[in-house]
């Protein structure tokens, strides 16, 4: 079991920069880990991800050149930063994990509560 607990969100003017954490209970040091957002009235989308050792990051073309994405194994978290925000940024953030384990051939599918992003224009 892994539960996922976000924070870092808040309200932010325009062109302003917030770090986004994802704690994690449990062992997610071997999984890869997302970023996703939904802003009012819209679907979930793809932030960015990163994998388990931090060497591969992916990003939504949205965001890159302004999100970075990072981990820190030893403390279980993953990070987001988030530069030059525009309003459009605006969404409840969330963390997730997912992986398949050959040991039982189950799926694994883990999210957080989310947190609040607010860019004020």
């Amino acid at each position: 079991q892994v539960q996922l607990v976000e924070s870092g969100g808040e309200l932010v003017q325009v062109g302003g920069s917030l770090r986004l954490s994802c704690a994690a209970s449990g062992r997610i040091s071997e999984h890869a880990l997302g970023w996703w957002r939904r802003a009012p009235g819209k679907e979930r989308e793809f932030v960015a991800a990163i994998n388990w050792s931090g060497s591969i990051r992916n990003y939504a073309d949205h965001v890159k050149g302004r999100f970075t994405i990072s981990r820190d194994n030893a403390k279980n978290t993953v990070f987001l930063q988030m530069d030059m925000l525009k309003p459009e940024d605006t969404a409840v953030y969330y963390c997730n994990v997912n992986w398949f384990s050959r040991t039982n051939s189950r799926k694994y599918n883990y999210w957080g509560q989310g947190t609040q992003v607010s860019v004020s224009s």
